[in-house]
């Protein structure tokens, strides 16, 4: 008895279960890790499982199929991209220091630690047609967040705002994956700098359907570059 009563005081406790939507997110940002080292086709749900620190069977529960999960982690990057965006354009009614928010929301997505823009910019299975619709959803909501403001603030049709909203958002994404491919290149703060100065170059030659908001100081601006979500 003894015996039994000291082994039986050795055994470790079974950690504690995780609500299901935290085990949910958990499972999510380990899929999120392994679909952007191997792929979707190279990635094994066995892999997942383990990094997420569940059974393949607890996996399971959460996502029917590895296609099922693989799109769950696209709409929650695609999700943390357009709330990014939303949050830069509403951050300040100054549209020089908006368009600088705006395209350092998008250099932070691009740099962030969880590499996300890979599956949402970058897919292995673009061409299958539920990624393409998800990943044209992304493209079209922000460019029309974009264009909802230049069409508010210059008076042109609802047309003219979206194909100059496309044009910066295009801009910002071919230049920042050029930008994030140089690992000899300039910082965050400066590549932001440099890109929305092209970018306001453009827009700022669009007359304002009213009177301009001032710009808050220089000072200021390169701090909140450097912290802006």
């Amino acid at each position: 008895m003894l015996l039994l009563a000291s082994k039986i005081g050795r055994v470790s406790p079974s950690p504690a279960r995780l609500p299901r939507s935290e085990r949910r997110e958990s499972l999510l940002a380990a899929a999120r890790e392994v679909f952007v080292e191997e792929g979707f086709h190279a990635a094994a749900m066995d892999d997942i499982a383990a990094r997420g620190g569940v059974t393949k069977p607890v996996l399971y529960q959460h996502f029917g199929s590895k296609r099922d999960l693989y799109l769950a982690v696209l709409d929650a990057g695609a999700e943390q991209f357009l709330e990014s965006v939303g949050r830069a354009l509403t951050s300040t009614e100054n549209n020089r220091d908006r368009v600088t928010a705006t395209i350092n929301a998008y250099l932070k997505f691009l740099n962030h630690d969880d590499e996300a823009y890979r599956l949402v910019f970058q897919s292995d299975l673009v061409n299958a047609p539920d990624v393409r619709a998800r990943v044209q959803r992304v493209n079209t909501l922000s460019a029309e967040l974009v264009s909802d403001v230049i069409a508010e603030d210059t008076g042109l049709s609802r047309s003219e705002a979206l194909l100059l909203a496309n044009g910066l958002m295009g801009m910002a994404q071919t230049a920042g994956l050029r930008w994030l491919s140089d690992p000899e290149g300039m910082d965050r703060q400066a590549a932001t700098q440099l890109l929305s100065a092209l970018a306001w170059g453009g827009i700022s030659s669009f007359p304002l359907s009213h009177p301009p908001v001032a710009a808050q100081p220089t000072a200021n601006t390169g701090a909140e570059v450097g912290d802006a979500g």
